[in-house]
């Protein structure tokens, strides 16, 4: 059974160089073992979700403009995530503040490609079906 995701859980980018950490509001007021817990709606990017450090993926355009200045080397620039869409599925049975809760299974898309995936959901007793 997945666990609950919540503040300060780190998160891993497919064309990241670095991991992150999610930045959870406490609006819901909703805690998991002490920091507020996470729903699919916590997916914006630079509120939400930090950079990854550095930026390997050839759709983001300023890897791309890096690249071809580079005269075709893939060259790394910094990360800004561009999460456009919530994170997919969450726990659907499970509701706080009337949207489903985050699980350390889910995934978020990147615009420039990325895939967002949960490391460390920072809890370790709460599991949600």
């Amino acid at each position: 059974m997945p666990n609950q995701v919540s503040m300060g859980a780190q998160l891993q980018c497919s064309f990241g160089m670095a991991p992150s950490a999610l930045i959870v509001l406490p609006t819901d007021q909703v805690l998991a073992e002490g920091p507020p817990a996470a729903t699919i709606m916590d997916f914006k990017p630079m509120v939400n979700i930090m950079p990854f450090g550095m930026c390997s993926s050839p759709a983001n355009p300023t890897v791309a403009a890096a690249t071809a200045a580079a005269f075709g080397v893939l060259t790394p620039m910094p990360c800004v995530p561009a999460t456009a869409a919530p994170w997919i599925i969450g726990a659907p049975t499970v509701l706080i503040g009337n949207k489903p809760a985050l699980d350390n299974v889910s995934k978020c898309m990147c615009s420039f490609g990325g895939v967002i995936s949960i490391t460390n959901p920072m809890t370790t007793k709460t599991m949600i079906p």
